[in-house]
């Protein structure tokens, strides 16, 4: 998708109504299959010997024996930024410590910097090309965090460009207040008072704008506290905003408990989560998010506890936690491969980890995630012949068409 994201008019493509003929859904990838959809949402889906002769008339749409899935949700990104930090990647493979690249100026605080300094355009710019990427991969629904502006007014500039992003290129976007991401430098040494600042100033009035769908923290011991976590997880219950957590990456906090008691939608990276979290997360019925990316990026051994999830049927999702530190990752079809080579998924687990259970981590379960009468339309067609290619091939994308919103965003059937 290569396009001025300024002259770009979602609105313009050609509509999706009309009679889908000739696929098949990956539920059911032996059987001829027909969707309907009608005033931008779908009026039907199923086998095609099954469909009602009130669907069969109008514009029909071949789709040359695709394989159909819903449109994918990538629900775990920081898509807006200043920069990039390919440097310091280089400097950890000449062996430096992550003290070391700090001390050099890098870390979430070389990205802080250059959030502060880009303007609203240039970031909205920035994270167009990248959204482009993703868009032509079949994602119709994403979140995007902040967290790399670390003051009211530009964590504001980055929460604008998540809701510009939106209307511009007509995918759904779920914009995540991520204040409490990193200590600001200005800060140093007085976390409360920024997680005051956090509570008290930032998220209120994102929120009293419109800009907040959901609240996230990073609690770690290099980020922020349980108690801290929790002040803020206060702040967002009190103005009826639901929260999520970077929660057990890299050792056991004790987060997602905490979480799961604040009822959250999902707490991810999880790889030091304990039973007592798994437990918990059950309970309240919050998504695991795994992000094989960052796994891999920083070259982690630590799996996430996969088999005690799948036995205590914690839903799990997966996602590209695209940012520019540790998963500097523009393929939701990678991880697809990546969960299910490293974490050992099944095809079917990560299928399911980029649509069902990533719309749930979203609160989009309603709306997104399935092929079902009543949803909007967001479904991709698949030149395959079965869904394990989905999660076979890398460095493909076998896009055929892609349906978002309820018209054709690529390609023609």
């Amino acid at each position: 998708m290569n396009m001025n994201p300024h002259a770009f008019d979602f609105n313009s493509l050609p509509l999706a109504d009309g009679l889908w003929t000739d696929v098949r859904l990956h539920t059911q990838p032996q059987q001829p299959a027909a969707i309907a959809v009608q005033g931008g949402r779908i009026a039907w889906a199923g086998p095609a010997a099954d469909l009602p002769a009130q669907h069969a008339q109008g514009p029909r749409h071949a789709g040359g024996g695709a394989l159909v899935t819903p449109g994918l949700i990538d629900c775990h990104t920081h898509l807006v930024y200043g920069g990039q930090r390919a440097g310091e990647f280089a400097m950890r493979l000449a062996g430096a410590s992550y003290a070391e690249v700090a001390r050099a100026g890098g870390g979430i605080v070389a990205s802080v910097r250059a959030t502060r300094e880009a303007s609203e355009d240039a970031l909205f710019d920035s994270a167009a090309a990248r959204l482009a990427g993703l868009l032509d991969e079949g994602v119709c629904a994403i979140e995007i965090k902040s967290g790399y502006g670390l003051t009211l007014a530009h964590e504001r500039k980055q929460l604008r460009v998540a809701r510009r992003l939106g209307q511009a290129f007509g995918v759904t976007v779920r914009a995540t207040f991520l204040g409490a991401h990193a200590l600001p430098p200005e800060y140093a040494g007085r976390s409360g008072d920024y997680i005051d600042h956090v509570c008290h100033d930032m998220l209120p009035a994102l929120h009293a704008e419109g800009l907040v769908d959901a609240v996230d923290v990073f609690c770690e011991h290099i980020a922020f506290s349980l108690a801290e976590t929790e002040r803020v997880f206060q702040a967002a219950q009190a103005l009826g905003l639901p929260v999520k957590l970077h929660a057990e990456q890299l050792s056991n906090m004790g987060g997602a408990a905490l979480a799961a008691r604040y009822g959250a939608l999902s707490c991810d990276h999880i790889e030091h989560l304990s039973p007592e979290g798994i437990v918990a997360m059950r309970a309240a019925g919050t998504v695991a998010v795994l992000l094989p990316g960052a796994y891999y990026t920083l070259r982690d051994t630590h799996l996430p506890p996969i088999e005690a999830l799948r036995a205590a049927g914690v839903p799990m999702a997966v996602s590209t936690d695209h940012n520019p530190g540790t998963s500097p990752c523009l393929s939701l079809l990678l991880m697809l491969n990546m969960a299910c080579t490293l974490f050992r998924l099944t095809v079917p687990e990560a299928l399911d980890g980029v649509t069902t259970h990533a719309a749930r981590a979203l609160g989009l379960q309603d709306t997104h995630g399935r092929i079902a009468a009543g949803l909007p339309a967001n479904f991709v067609l698949w030149a395959v012949q079965e869904p394990a290619e989905l999660a076979y091939w890398f460095g493909q994308r076998p896009v055929r068409a892609v349906v978002r919103q309820g018209r054709i965003a690529k390609g023609a059937a």
